[in-house]
C-alpha cells in the first residue's frame, strides 16, 4: 500500500528478512523515546529469530520512503493471542513507533490500518496494545482512531528472578514436566 504524508509518500508492506537491522534501529529508537533503553536488550538476532526463524512469534509490517523504499521510517509489531471471551485470536500490537520527522504525516495511520486489514483477513476478534499513561499524544491519537483506552485494565508483568521463583514453586507439583507445563499424555 502506498500513501501520501504531508511530506513525502510512503509505502508500508510486511517485513522481510532483509529489514531486520531496519527494524532494530527502530526498536532501540522507540525504547529512547519511551525512556527504556536499560531494558531494551534484544539484538539484532534475536529480532531476525522471532520474525523469521524456524518457529516465528511475531510479524512486521514497516514503513519506508517512496520511491527508493530506502528510508524506514516506522513499523509495527504484533503478534496473535486467543480471547477464550471471544472464542477467537486476536491481534496484539506490541510496538507501533514513526520516526519524529515523520510523525503528524499518517505513518502510524496506515501501519495501524495495515494491522485492521490482517485482523479481518484473519477473523480476528480484536486488535489490542497498551499506551504508557504518560503519552498524552499517542492516547489521542489511538482515541482518533476510534480505539478504547481501558483505564480499568493494567498490564501484570513478571521477568527475571521472579519468574525463577514462581517456576521452582511449581516444578515439584504433579504432572509438570521439565519445561513447566502440564503432562497431556
Amino acid at each position: 500500500m502506498s500513501l501520501k504524508s504531508n511530506v513525502r509518500s510512503f509505502r508500508i508492506a510486511p517485513a522481510r528478512a532483509a529489514d531486520v537491522a531496519d527494524l532494530h534501529a527502530l526498536v532501540r529508537a522507540l525504547a529512547e523515546y519511551e525512556r527504556l533503553t536499560a531494558i531494551c536488550t534484544s539484538t539484532e538476532q534475536d529480532l531476525a529469530d522471532a520474525l523469521f526463524g524456524p518457529h516465528p512469534v511475531a510479524e512486521a509490517m514497516i514503513a519506508r520512503l517512496d520511491p527508493e523504499y530506502d528510508d524506514c521510517i516506522g513499523f509495527a509489531l504484533f503478534f496473535h493471542t486467543y480471547s477464550t471471551f471471544l472464542g477467537r485470536r486476536s491481534l496484539w500490537l506490541e510496538d507501533l513507533f514513526v520516526t519524529p520527522a515523520h510523525r503528524g504525516g499518517g505513518v502510524g495511520r496506515a501501519l495501524l490500518a495495515s494491522l485492521a486489514v490482517v485482523a479481518r483477513e484473519r477473523g480476528c476478534g480484536r486488535v489490542e496494545w497498551s499506551v504508557l499513561d504518560w503519552n498524552r499524544s499517542a492516547i489521542g491519537f489511538y482515541e482518533g482512531l476510534g480505539a478504547t483506552v481501558l483505564s480499568d485494565w493494567r498490564i501484570a508483568r513478571l521477568t527475571g528472578e521472579a519468574i525463577a521463583r514462581l517456576a521452582t514453586e511449581a516444578a515439584p507439583q504433579a504432572g509438570l514436566g521439565e519445561a513447566g507445563c502440564a503432562d497431556r499424555r
